[in-house]
């Protein structure tokens, strides 16, 4: 059996070089790969093209690389609570490329699944669809959408095994899934690495197969964006 187990994130990130397309894996603060984002701040690598489903907040996960100007574009479903994202985009400062939450997703499967492209009739009228093949099914029209081509994708899981084997939790699975093994190498940071035959798998999400490289995390701040609570009486 391949071990895949890497020391840390520093040698998780080691090939990302500036200007290259990378996918990181959570939906606003949940289950950001929060350890791999950080060393790629430290290691001042830049002009990246980022495909997320948002930038989370202005001083933690994505939003420290927006801080550094080390983004030059992304792709993204919405600008969410990042105000600082919000301002780059605005100012012309940050190419963005604002894309319906399903069909990013699916553009992401697509890319892991090995499928170059699908149509979707998400769109179709608007922006979006700009420039795009138009074709009709059963009378309604649909616009072509490409599967994503990414150098890295980057992800964060709950269990994760020497071979590559994930198991996500809760919530946090969202994005991470399909993006796992839709880059040329998957980097996948887990909470806790386990010995080979201690994952059930019956409950394995993705096979170690899609995993390139894997490693424990550390320090994990599981931020929430918005915080809300009942009132006591």
């Amino acid at each position: 059996m391949i071990d895949k187990r890497v020391k840390n994130a520093k040698e998780a990130i080691q090939g990302i070089q500036d200007g290259m397309t990378l996918m990181l894996g959570g939906f606003g603060l949940c289950g950001i790969p929060e350890n791999s984002i950080n060393a790629l701040v430290d290691s001042n690598v830049k002009d990246l093209t980022c495909i997320s489903n948002n930038a989370g907040v202005d001083d933690f996960g994505l939003g420290l690389l927006l801080h550094k100007r080390q983004i030059k574009k992304m792709i993204s479903s919405y600008v969410g609570e990042n105000a600082e994202f919000e301002r780059q985009m605005l100012s012309g400062e940050l190419e963005v490329e604002l894309t319906p939450q399903g069909t990013l997703a699916e553009k992401c499967r697509a890319a892991q699944a090995g499928i170059p492209a699908f149509y979707t009739p998400a769109g179709y009228g608007t922006e979006v669809a700009e420039g795009k093949e138009v074709k009709e099914f059963k009378g309604k029209p649909h616009i072509l959408e490409h599967a994503y081509e990414a150098d890295f994708s980057i992800v964060k899981a709950w269990k994760g095994d020497h071979a590559g084997n994930l198991i996500f939790k809760g919530s946090a699975r969202n994005f991470n899934h399909p993006m796992a093994g839709a880059g040329k190498i998957t980097i996948a940071e887990v909470e806790e690495l386990v010995e080979p035959g201690e994952l059930d798998p019956n409950q394995v999400h993705i096979p170690g197969i899609m995993i390139q490289r894997i490693f424990q995390g550390e320090k994990f701040e599981k931020r929430i964006e918005q915080r809300t609570v009942r009132k006591r009486n």
